[in-house]
């Protein structure tokens, strides 16, 4: 275990503890000398993390106090390599550049440990996917970001053209296709849109007159998406 791994771990079984806590009995749960332990919470204490109490006192950490977001175990790295290298990967182009940015930024950032951990990850990624839509997603996400309506031309399974004009929420990326989420005003009701048959993309300045989050939240509850999840825990 890395100390930034043991340092979270002391963190958050702290945060079990509602009262003061001894030092054995930290040392003991956490599979650690008392030595270790006393220098790990002088650690994090230097590093603003208020923990009060001292030796043969106990120790207990106050309330609203938030981990640094770069306090990572070696599996939280390797979801954050995986997931990033999976993006860059991706033909959205722009979405492709920042994960490869975001690796580099938490690279910059990290202890020397952890950092070696994210060089030396070994969960690789398939090749690139082959970018089959001709439409920017860069500009399709930033419609979804900012409520915004969009129009295009739409080619169906069978080859009929069709004009829409929807109410973007959700991009699905898939391994093959991506897929847009939208309530489709000519249809009334909403409708997945396979990006690589949609042509003729007019990014709208017109505010679509519901929220996004409503929007995805309905269209969840229309495909049993939430009743699913409950089932499963």
């Amino acid at each position: 275990m890395s100390r930034s791994e043991r340092l979270l771990d002391l963190v958050q079984t702290l945060r079990r503890h509602r009262r003061p806590v001894s030092g054995r009995a930290l040392a003991a749960e956490l599979g650690v000398s008392i030595r270790t332990l006393y220098r790990d919470i002088a650690t994090l204490q230097g590093q603003g993390a208020p923990i009060e109490g001292e030796a043969g006192l106990g120790y207990v950490l106050k309330p609203g106090f938030f981990l640094p977001p770069l306090m990572l175990d070696d599996e939280q790295i390797e979801a954050l390599v995986l997931g990033a290298r999976w993006v860059a990967k991706q033909p959205d182009a722009r979405l492709a550049e920042a994960a490869s940015d975001l690796l580099a930024k938490v690279a910059a950032v990290l202890p020397p440990d952890l950092r070696e951990t994210l060089d030396a990850t070994a969960l690789m990624v398939g090749p690139r996917a082959e970018a089959a839509e001709g439409i920017d997603l860069g500009a399709v996400r930033q419609a979804i970001r900012r409520e915004r309506k969009l129009g295009f031309s739409y080619r169906d399974a069978g080859g009929a053209r069709s004009a829409r004009t929807v109410w973007p929420f959700a991009l699905g990326f898939f391994d093959k296709v991506r897929v847009l989420v939208a309530w489709c005003e000519t249809r009334q009701d909403f409708r997945h849109f396979r990006v690589d048959r949609i042509e003729e993309l007019d990014v709208t300045e017109d505010r679509y007159p519901r929220r996004r989050q409503a929007l995805l939240k309905e269209w969840r509850e229309s495909q049993g998406i939430g009743q699913k999840a409950a089932a499963r825990n």
